[in-house]
């Protein structure tokens, strides 16, 4: 299981990947090599799967944000639609989700003719879609990939 002082480490990495080793360790009280072998063992039991910079969307001309549900034909096959979603390089996210849409994407785009122009050629155009809706994001209050954390003595690495 995840102690106190792994959990600590955790929380500190979601807030800032890029912090200084020696600063972790500083703030969890153990020494510099007791935090790296900690962040390691962690890394080993896939409880930190990868780090990831995050960029400004602005200044990439991505700041426009909508998600689409993706309505899937009866006979198409789920992993292979999921696949081919996930494979376009403006979507950021790939959910299949309960009700009566299949999937639930994200995706980023420039202005409102290049989100209709990637609804229109790359995602309405795979084979096994039948129907797409698409709400366009007006403001955005949090969003982050950061998992919110807390012992939990039933899961994790001893």
């Amino acid at each position: 299981m995840i102690d106190v002082i792994s959990l600590k480490i955790l929380k500190i990495l979601q807030k800032a990947a890029r912090i200084p080793n020696i600063e972790v360790a500083r703030q969890v009280g153990l020494a510099p090599s007791a935090v790296l072998e900690r962040i390691r063992k962690l890394e080993r039991h896939n409880i930190i799967t990868g780090y990831e910079v995050r960029l400004n969307p602005d200044r990439f001309a991505r700041s426009l944000v909508a998600f689409v549900t993706v309505k899937m034909e009866k006979s198409a096959g789920e992993t292979r639609v999921a696949d081919q979603l996930a494979a376009i390089p403006d979507v950021q996210e790939v959910h299949f989700v309960a009700g009566t849409d299949a999937f639930l994407v994200k995706v980023r785009s420039s202005d409102p003719a290049a989100l209709g122009q990637l609804i229109r050629d790359k995602i309405k155009s795979l084979a096994g879609v039948s129907a797409t809706r698409t709400s366009i994001v007006l403001s955005t209050y949090k969003e982050t990939a950061q998992i919110h954390i807390e012992p939990d003595k039933r899961h994790g690495p001893g």
